[in-house]
């Protein structure tokens, strides 16, 4: 295709993306980018320099081929290349003064430019929904977002993929910033932290690098098991963590799974992680997998009959993302099919990204393991007693029954030898206390885990 059809398709992206954003992180990310050329499914789009293309890569390009994809139906290819057709906003153009500045002063002032947090819009306290899965780590971000360096300093947040710890980091970027436009905030990736490493030692510039990390407010540094076995990264991060905290400065951190159980980290490290807060996300029941969908369905203006939503919740369990990746396939399918959308239609839709389950474990089950993790009879779940060391294993056991099957609450009363209302009540007893209490938390999901294993 021609530029001029890379310039009609850019144009409704654009218009698009200017109406979601900001004015100063339009103005900032997404004025600056020039349509290049169409070939194909793959449109190329011009920056001005690497730092661009590092930064829209790695921050602004999964919303950039979400809104290509609504709005243009292009599924294919979105490249970014640096081009001199794409000029710097005069505001982001080095003046006279500036040019004629020695090299560290240039390089100081480079830095400092960079530190503006490029983070993703739709990544805030009020697009994340709470449930009891995230509450503890969601009033953790929120406690450091509201008083940095004073709440919690680290702050480390650690689960699986897919369950939001990318989103609460950058919604403490959000908040940080709208309170304090001066605050010098700096989100990256661990992965972008040691190639910025290695760029600066083969640029003989290791002082430039420090200036920029060391100087700076709050680091939100993503992924940080990336920099496992990798002993330079390690010692630069680690004096890096030092110099931050030492100057009470904020420092949020991510990982896949507790740092004590990722091999190749240096102790140091493990040590110094663990004198602020560790918080964990797990994932979350289906009430909350349901919430997430409706939210997400209403802020992409997708209406789902609520079949639909429960059947995409009873089968994306674990991850997410593969949640807004079905609407977005969804939405696709309605616009174009213009057919129902039916849970039939859906299931064929969306097979491919539906997690296998494992068979739901039986009441007998979840009895007989609730009633061995706290040391009783089996008897004593359907017993008249009601001494607290009782009633809420009881209750527990009644929650279990709720959440992994899906039994009616008459046939879960009546395998209590209860009513509906005693179930009712022991459920929101379990989810009250669940969040409130992280240790009471931990003791659920651990003896979940033996319930469905």
């Amino acid at each position: 295709m021609s530029n001029s059809s890379a310039e009609l398709i850019w144009r409704r992206i654009h218009n698009r993306l200017q109406e979601m954003l900001s004015d100063d992180i339009h103005s900032r990310w997404i004025a600056i980018i020039k349509p290049i050329s169409m070939s194909g499914e793959r449109l190329s789009l011009g920056v001005p320099n690497d730092f661009y293309l590092l930064w829209l890569k790695e921050n602004y390009l999964p919303l950039i081929r979400k809104v290509a994809a609504e709005e243009c139906g292009l599924t294919g290819d979105i490249v970014f290349v640096v081009s001199p057709d794409a000029a710097l906003p005069r505001d982001r153009e080095p003046d006279a003064e500036a040019a004629s500045a020695p090299a560290p002063e240039r390089a100081h002032r480079k830095a400092a430019a960079r530190t503006v947090p490029a983070l993703n819009p739709a990544f805030t306290f009020d697009s994340f929904v709470v449930g009891p899965s995230n509450s503890l780590a969601h009033a953790a971000c929120s406690a450091v977002a509201q008083r940095p360096a004073h709440a919690y300093n680290p702050l480390l947040i650690y689960g699986g993929s897919g369950l939001g710890k990318t989103h609460l980091m950058q919604a403490i970027g959000h908040q940080i910033y709208a309170t304090s436009k001066s605050a010098r905030i700096v989100y990256v990736s661990a992965e972008s932290f040691l190639n910025e490493y290695i760029e600066s030692l083969q640029e003989h510039s290791p002082t430039d690098f420090r200036r920029r990390y060391r100087g700076i407010d709050v680091l939100l540094l993503d992924d940080v098991h990336f920099l496992a076995g990798k002993r330079g990264i390690q010692e630069e991060f680690f004096h890096t963590f030092n110099a931050l905290f030492n100057s009470r400065k904020q420092i949020v951190l991510t990982c896949d799974r507790p740092v004590a159980e990722i091999q190749g980290l240096e102790p140091r490290l493990v040590s110094r992680f663990a004198w602020g807060l560790v918080t964990e996300l797990l994932p979350p029941d289906l009430e909350t997998r349901v919430a997430i969908l409706r939210k997400k369905a209403a802020l992409h203006n997708i209406q789902l009959p609520n079949d639909v939503v429960l059947f995409i919740a009873e089968n994306i369990r674990t991850d997410m993302r593969k949640l807004e990746g079905a609407l977005t396939r969804i939405a696709l399918f309605s616009s174009l099919s213009r057919q129902p959308l039916t849970v039939d239609a859906v299931e064929n839709l969306l097979r491919d990204s539906f997690e296998k389950s494992a068979p739901a474990p039986t009441t007998d089950i979840i009895q007989r393991t609730v009633a061995k993790c706290f040391d009783l009879r089996v008897a004593d779940m359907t017993s008249k007693r009601r001494p607290a060391s009782v009633a809420l294993p009881r209750q527990l056991a009644m929650y279990f029954c709720r959440s992994l099957t899906r039994q009616s609450l008459a046939s879960i009363g009546e395998a209590f030898d209860r009513n509906h209302a005693t179930v009712i009540h022991a459920c929101q007893t379990i989810e009250a206390r669940l969040r409130r209490d992280p240790v009471f938390r931990e003791t659920v999901e651990n003896i979940r885990a033996k319930i469905i294993s």
